[in-house]
């Protein structure tokens, strides 16, 4: 683990609070590195568990590994910390791939976890430019009205770093 951060190959199975950073990776701009900033600027104890790797070269990792790891973390941050959804614009798109495609499904499968729960753990942040906002929007506010929408990345690690307080 590097500087309460945890990154794919890493396990973390300690108690402090965790924030998962969900959004899209493939087209995306590097948000992680900047969302890990933010937090540990404001909250140094929080581990942050990023998806996106800071070495790109470390590509021996399969599908099925990455999918336990983030289903894994997810999960533990659901129950004690925040799971933080920065759906960023698209800055590199891809023919043979839908932006984002993984990450709105994760967010369709959290939003349904969070619904069934009491305490909020789920916090979202919208860039201007990602496709199909209004819907995302509308569907959560419908569905889970106690989630909050924030529209640039700072708010959206405060939103995070808030619901990890007791």
């Amino acid at each position: 683990m590097k500087e309460n951060c945890v990154f794919p190959y890493e396990q973390y199975k300690g108690n402090q609070f965790l924030i998962f950073l969900a959004g899209p990776i493939i087209g995306a701009p590097n948000w992680q590195q900047e969302a890990i900033r933010i937090i540990h600027q404001k909250a140094p104890e929080i581990i942050v568990a990023s998806p996106k790797h800071p070495d790109q070269k470390q590509t021996n990792f399969t599908l099925e590994q990455q999918a336990d790891w983030e289903s894994f973390h997810l999960e533990k941050a659901s129950k004690n910390g925040s799971i933080m959804f920065w759906l960023a614009r698209e800055i590199q798109h891809r023919c043979d791939r839908p932006y984002a495609q993984t990450s709105r499904f994760e967010l369709g499968e959290w939003m349904t976890k969070q619904k069934d729960r009491e305490k909020i753990f789920l916090t979202i942040g919208i860039e201007d430019g990602f496709t199909n906002s209004g819907y995302i929007k509308r569907r959560i506010s419908q569905n889970c009205p106690n989630v909050s929408f924030q529209n640039n990345l700072e708010q959206t690690c405060n939103s995070a770093i808030d619901i990890c307080k007791p």
